[in-house]
């Protein structure tokens, strides 16, 4: 939504009103909230009750030119529309959407109730069993999305994919990484062509919150029926990078990355498990130089920490392995000089 903030109010408390979750002549309290590059996130409080408005973005909020369709919008509520029979505790609830405005609105979720994964990572929390629940999670949803055909159908989404993922990590990256041009256009082209389920594309620890009752998945923008591996790979790409950044901890985000691997792998029945993995395995690197050279940068890293990965994404990348347990051993070891971690 390319509105000032009053404008963008007066759409929003007109969406509210439309679809009747707010009186016609309440004044509802509007908050943004943090979170995303992507879209305009709202509090909305009213009558006593609490609720979330969405609304994507033309251009996401990174230094980068980096237009995409907001027509997202619509891909989020669909796999909400999806993901949530599945796992109804896991998925927020939908109360409306309007593709037109380009917004819906869901549930709110109290963060003294559904903290941040990321959030309890950078304070030194690393729950492996909460990373385990992840892999079960998306290693689930996949494995349901899979079984019915009409998924292929429903989120034939690959020019969004191709603008919010494909692009921004596999073709940007390549450009400020010449000599590696010809890697990355193997990945962008074998992931861009393989279509067996339904992934997220960001499964983030910034997009996942960790409730009493297991994990929350939020932001589903880049829903796309395409390569199961890229969510794997997107998800433990953000442990090692943790890792990087808090190498006291980088034996616990190591078990971790383990722990989300091995539950995942035991959910998936659509294809070889050592398919899969091998594609992981190839993009993992990709995806971790992207963090610092692509178009969205991650915002932890030092410039010592940048350099570092740099260093170790570009050295696998030169050198690929398709065993996802020894890209993650060789991380371990060129990530802790001296340091063993089992």
């Amino acid at each position: 939504m390319s509105r000032s903030g009053a404008e963008q109010r007066l759409v929003v408390i007109e969406f509210l009103r439309r679809n009747h979750l707010v009186a016609p002549t309440a004044e509802p309290l509007l908050t943004p909230l943090p979170g995303g590059v992507s879209s305009d996130l709202w509090r909305v409080d009213v009558a006593g009750r609490s609720l979330c408005v969405k609304g994507s973005l033309p251009q996401l909020k990174v230094a980068d030119t980096w237009l995409a369709p907001v027509s997202r919008n619509a891909v989020e509520y669909a796999w909400l529309r999806f993901a949530r029979p599945l796992r109804p505790g896991q998925v927020p609830r939908v109360l409306a959407h309007d593709p037109e405005a380009g917004l819906f609105a869901m549930e709110y979720l109290p963060p003294e109730r559904y903290p941040v994964w990321k959030t309890l990572l950078f304070a030194g929390e690393v729950d492996v069993s909460a990373a385990r629940a992840v892999g079960d999670l998306i290693g689930d949803l996949h494995a349901a999305s899979a079984a019915d055909p009409a998924n292929a159908t429903r989120f034939a989404t690959d020019e969004n994919f191709d603008a919010l993922r494909i692009e921004p990590y596999l073709r940007a990256t390549a450009r400020a990484h010449p000599d590696l041009r010809p890697r990355f256009a193997l990945l962008a082209e074998r992931t861009a062509n393989t279509h067996l389920a339904v992934v997220r594309g960001d499964v983030s620890p910034k997009n996942i919150l960790l409730s009493p009752h297991g994990p929350v998945l939020l932001d589903a923008e880049c829903a796309w029926f395409g390569d199961p591996a890229f969510d794997l790979a997107f998800c433990l790409n953000h442990l090692l990078l943790k890792s990087v950044r808090l190498p006291c901890l980088a034996a616990e985000l190591q078990a971790a990355a383990r722990a989300l691997t091995d539950a995942y792998t035991a959910r998936v029945i659509w294809e070889p498990v050592p398919a899969l993995t091998a594609r992981a395995a190839t993009l993992l690197p990709a995806l971790a130089l992207a963090r610092v050279d692509g178009s969205s940068p991650v915002e932890y890293l030092d410039e010592p920490g940048r350099v570092l990965v740099r260093a170790i994404s570009r050295r696998l990348l030169a050198d690929p392995l398709s065993d996802l347990e020894l890209v993650l051993e060789r991380w371990s070891m060129l990530a802790n000089p001296g340091k063993v971690i089992t």
